[in-house]
C-alpha cells in the first residue's frame, strides 16, 4: 500500500479552517465597520441576545472560544455599556452577564445584517446544499469533540 502524503490544499482540517477564516473575515469587516465590534464581542452579544443572561463559563461553552477571549470581549462590551454584570448568588466568584438597553438595541440592529450575510452564503449554495453543509458541519464538530487522539 502506498504511503499517503499530505497536500495541504486538500487537507480537510485546513479547508475547514481557511473557509471559517474567510467567512469570519467577511463578517468581521461588516461588524467592525458598521458597529465597532470584533467577532468575539459579537459572539458574546449574540449568545446574550438569545438567552438573556449567562455566566462567563456558559459563554465559553456556547461560543467555543477560550476563557481569555470571552473575558476580554466581556470587558470591552461592559466598558462600552453594552452588557452589565450582576453577581452570581449561586457562585460568588462569577457574574451573570446580560445585554443592557443599549446592548439590546445594538443587537437588534446587527441581527438583520447577520441574517443577510447568512442569506447571501446560503443562496450561493442553494437550500439543499446549505442544509447538507449544516448537517455535515454538525457531524464533524461532534466527531472532533469525541476523538481523543
Amino acid at each position: 500500500m502506498a504511503k499517503k502524503t499530505l497536500k495541504l490544499a486538500d487537507f480537510l482540517p485546513y479547508q475547514l479552517s481557511i473557509t471559517s477564516n474567510a467567512v469570519s473575515d467577511l463578517i468581521a469587516r461588516s461588524y467592525r465597520t458598521r458597529f465597532g465590534l470584533r467577532i468575539a464581542e459579537w459572539r458574546v452579544m449574540a449568545v446574550l441576545g438569545e438567552c438573556e443572561s449567562a455566566t462567563q463559563r456558559e459563554l465559553v461553552l456556547a461560543t467555543a472560544m477560550d476563557k481569555v477571549s470571552v473575558n476580554r470581549a466581556s470587558k470591552i462590551l461592559a466598558d462600552r455599556g453594552l452588557i452589565c454584570r450582576v453577581p452570581n448568588s449561586a457562585d460568588g466568584r462569577s457574574h451573570h452577564l446580560a445585554l443592557t438597553k443599549a446592548g439590546r438595541a445594538l443587537y437588534d440592529e446587527i441581527v438583520p445584517e447577520a441574517l443577510l450575510i447568512e442569506t447571501h452564503l446560503e443562496q450561493y449554495l442553494g437550500q439543499k446544499d446549505a442544509k447538507l453543509l449544516s448537517d455535515i458541519l454538525t457531524k464533524l464538530r461532534q466527531r472532533a469533540n469525541e476523538l481523543k487522539l
